[in-house]
């Protein structure tokens, strides 16, 4: 996962409650194989509507989706996460994430900031009228910005998952902090093993 100190970028207004993982990431697209490709199927029976906001070309290259409150709530598939980094987003903004989706995030790179309600409802309006408000969340200083606007609010985010984004540490990553350590005990495992001895017949 490559490190993530700041996301900049315009937002997309997805003014709804209670997304779940299925709508994030219909069921039929689980069937796939490779990591790659699932943005097609983002919101995908959605999208079958022309008013739908993916579907509005104001919002076209947006890297920064601004949800309503309570997103990536059912089923823990990765593949929902998966969908919005391959579409091209690169944070997700609400005011409360269902606890699975949020470690999801975490792990493979996508910056969930969880604003206070009504900051997330004075962004999401802002970014309604004006498509082109530049967005900035700040994972050091677990800030979410429009200067344009004079909007600011803040976000939790754990100390360790903080350096995780912007060290560009997976779970392999973390791990592999303690190498010298593995090294250390992968040398002198063999001698803590069971061994037979004597004639095996």
């Amino acid at each position: 996962m490559k490190p993530v100190r700041v996301v900049t970028g315009r937002g997309v207004p997805l003014d709804r409650a209670d997304v779940d993982t299925d709508q994030i990431i219909p069921s039929d697209w689980l069937k796939r194989v490779e990591r790659e490709g699932f943005g097609r199927g983002l919101f995908a029976e959605w999208r079958d509507d022309r008013s739908f906001v993916l579907n509005d070309e104001r919002f076209g290259g947006a890297s920064v989706l601004v949800a309503g409150p309570n997103f990536g709530i059912g089923s823990s598939r990765e593949h929902a996460v998966w969908a919005l980094l391959d579409y091209g987003f690169e944070a997700v903004i609400s005011s409360r994430f269902a606890d699975i989706f949020f470690s999801n995030c975490t792990k493979q790179g996508l910056v969930p900031a969880a604003i206070e309600a009504d900051k997330l409802r004075e962004l999401l309006d802002a970014i309604t009228t004006r498509p082109q408000l530049e967005i900035t969340i700040d994972v050091e200083r677990k800030v979410v910005e429009a200067p344009e606007i004079g909007f600011e609010a803040t976000f939790d985010l754990d100390p360790l998952v903080a350096e995780r984004f912007v060290n560009g540490w997976d779970d392999i990553g973390v791990t592999l902090r303690d190498e010298p350590g593995i090294e250390r005990f992968e040398a002198q495992r063999s001698a803590l093993l069971p061994r037979l001895t004597g004639d095996v017949a």
